[in-house]
């Protein structure tokens, strides 16, 4: 929940507040947010993923606030450009450490059957940071100013994280087991023959990454993610002129409400069906979704708009975790999520800053949702295409 609200969706907000108290150009910050996930993505592509097997969840979380708490901070305090894009590259730690990667990490050694709908849940904790932390930071820095509203939200990011990552977080003992996983299941996910062959095989990095297993998870996910997180980082600031600031903060509140109610709907049948069909279907959605933002000014569609869009939202994250599980060795799981969600964020990093690019350029919003609904139209389509062509391979 924090390392979503403060860290995903929280940029955007960040980005408009700078904006407005020291004028400085939003393509200017939008750069600033670009190298804050592109260093987020190198952590997790070296780092991360070494970390939590050497340290543990509880350790490595626990810095990962402490980062966060430290870059939102110094937010507060910047009055140059370059002292903004320091604050941001000390939040990537703390964004490395608690996204979608670390989630699927911490969660997937304790499920196997129902791992869809384990992630699903889980992951509901980053749609939570958007319906809770979003709009509260919103009226918090409109009525008390920027400063007191980050340092709040800091404050009880530390207050109320580090006790439960020190009292609950911890290794999965060997006898503990998922109940599901004890007797047969008709949705036990079945292994491609891929699989079943080199399941004692050694992970192989330079193999992984020219795989077309991997080539066609990885490249339509970072599609989908680059539309959809420049598109979130940009949403206060291209709803704001037509529905206000704080009817805007309401919109993003109900984007990531939409994104729980999908990602709970998605995580009680993804694990039945083709999951491809499934992330390719939800890609579609988003599509409508920015379709209708991108051609309306009205208020009630603009509100639909971001409703259908924010469906596919939680589960851009999720189903890369549960393409992985079915396609790859189960022992190589960690690195290969690692992997594709560091690709995947070093994709989205450079939205934000498209976004501007395309937003400046243009006069407006319309060419760069344009260039979003064209993203997520190709990604629903490459995704798609193992299933289509051997649907055998893929359950």
């Amino acid at each position: 929940m924090f390392g979503f609200g403060l860290g995903f969706y929280g940029p955007g907000i960040y980005l408009v507040a700078l904006t407005t108290r020291d004028g400085w150009s939003t393509a200017e910050l939008s750069a600033a947010i670009t190298l804050y996930y592109v260093l987020g993505a190198a952590l997790l592509f070296f780092v991360v993923g070494p970390l939590f097997d050497r340290w543990g969840a509880r350790t490595v979380v626990t810095i990962g606030a402490v980062a966060m708490t430290c870059g939102i901070g110094s937010l507060t305090l910047v009055t140059r450009p370059w002292q903004a894009y320091a604050g941001f590259g000390v939040m990537s730690l703390g964004w490395a450490t608690m996204s979608g990667a670390a989630i699927n990490i911490i969660v997937a050694p304790w499920f196997e059957r129902r791992r869809g709908l384990a992630l699903s849940w889980a992951m509901n904790g980053g749609s939570a940071g958007g319906v809770v932390i979003v709009p509260l930071l919103v009226l918090s820095i409109s009525r008390f100013g920027f400063t007191v509203g980050l340092n709040t939200a800091a404050a009880v990011l530390l207050a109320v994280l580090i006790p439960v990552v020190m009292l609950v977080l911890r290794p999965k003992r060997v006898e503990e087991h998922d109940p599901a996983d004890l007797c047969p299941a008709s949705t036990e996910p079945r292994p491609s023959p891929k699989t079943s062959a080199n399941e004692s095989a050694a992970f192989r990095l330079g193999a992984t990454l020219r795989s077309r297993a991997f080539i066609m998870t990885s490249i339509p996910f970072a599609l989908a993610l680059t539309a959809q997180v420049g598109l979130l980082t940009h949403q206060v600031a291209f709803l704001s002129p037509t529905i206000g600031t704080i009817a805007a903060g309401w919109a993003v509140s109900l984007t990531t409400f939409a994104a729980v109610a999908g990602r709970i709907a998605t995580g009680f049948v993804v694990d039945r069906f083709n999951r491809r069909a499934v992330a390719s279907l939800n890609f579609a959605t988003q599509a409508f979704g920015i379709g209708i933002l991108a051609t309306t000014t009205e208020g009630s569609m603009l509100y639909l708009g971001c409703l259908l869009f924010g469906l596919g939202v939680g589960n851009a994250s999720s189903l890369p975790g549960l393409i992985i599980q079915q396609e790859f060795p189960k022992q190589h799981f960690a690195r290969t999520i690692s992997l594709v969600v560091a690709i995947n964020q070093f994709s989205f990093a450079f939205g934000p800053t498209l976004l501007a690019q395309l937003q400046r350029d243009g006069g407006g919003y319309r060419a760069a949702l344009l260039a979003c609904l064209a993203a997520e139209i190709a990604a629903g389509i490459v995704v798609l295409l193992p299933a289509v062509i051997r649907p055998r391979g893929i359950a």
